[in-house]
């Protein structure tokens, strides 16, 4: 394992450049879930939730939110993403909602935390237009799945 690359050589934070590297294709997905009561899980499979499509409104939340990462991530590159799609499955066997997002991007750094920002803002929209039906549920195992590009090459998590 290498050293942080956000640290210059007098320990002083800065932004990584990125100027000399090659442009390549970059793909990374991550995934989490959020848990919640079995009712809650109903709710939202049914539509029946007051708010609207707590589904299509987590979706295109996830979306922004890897558009907005540099934004929100004080050392990221702002990029220009190619794709962002967002998969939501309900597994009502969990009582849980599972989301899975894709990123990918022509350039010169990966996109890995832009797919973990969607996977957070997509199970974080869940949350708040649930909370007032469940405010006991929990966003866990948020992690990134695999990524792929670049110099470092891909890489995959192992089950």
């Amino acid at each position: 394992m290498t050293g942080f690359t956000h640290f210059n050589s007098a320990g002083e934070v800065h932004m990584v450049d990125v100027g000399d590297k090659a442009v390549t294709r970059r793909r990374a997905l991550a995934e989490g879930t959020i848990r919640m009561e079995p009712p809650t899980l109903a709710l939202i499979q049914a539509g029946g939730h007051k708010k609207g499509d707590v589904l299509g409104v987590a979706r295109l939340a996830g979306i922004m939110g890897a558009k907005r990462t540099a934004d929100l991530i004080p050392l990221c590159h702002p990029l220009s993403l190619t794709k962002v799609e967002v998969e939501l499955d309900a597994r009502p066997a969990d009582a849980a909602l599972y989301c899975r997002a894709t990123v990918e991007t022509e350039g010169r750094t990966g996109v890995e935390m832009e797919a973990l920002c969607a996977v957070q803002v997509c199970l974080l929209t869940v949350y708040d237009m649930c909370k007032a039906v469940d405010r006991g549920m929990t966003i866990e195992g948020v992690r990134l799945v695999e990524k792929a590009g670049g110099k470092s090459g891909h890489w995959r998590r192992d089950a």
